[in-house]
């Protein structure tokens, strides 16, 4: 049995939110919002805020124990890219790619 939550579509490179991610996996959950906490990266508080979900899920729609859960998976995979237009001299355009992610975590209860 295994509790997840998903958020798309997020202004974050995905290699920016990996840095974050390697960081709690396979730790309890307790430990893994106390890094999370005093990270200071900017996916850090998205990360946060899908953890707690997680642990939402799996509380009410699991029925799971909380002290007993860790993070058993959690990757990022590369969503759409906004595509912008920066001017630049003698009337050239370079183009900007605004990178997003899409970030899973999955919950299992320790035996």
């Amino acid at each position: 049995m295994e509790a997840v939550a998903k958020v798309t579509h997020v202004r974050i490179a995905p290699r920016k939110v990996r840095v974050v991610i390697d960081l709690i996996r396979n730790k309890s959950v307790g430990e893994a919002i106390g890094i999370l906490k005093n990270t200071p990266k900017a996916a850090s508080p998205v990360v946060e805020k899908l953890l707690n979900s997680a642990i939402a899920n799996a509380e009410n729609n699991h029925q799971m124990d909380v002290e007993k859960l860790y993070v058993s998976e959690v990757y990022a995979d590369q969503g759409p890219t906004l595509k912008r237009i920066q001017a630049r001299a003698q009337g050239r355009a370079f183009r900007i790619n605004k990178k997003t992610s899409h970030i899973t975590i999955k919950l299992q209860e320790k035996e």
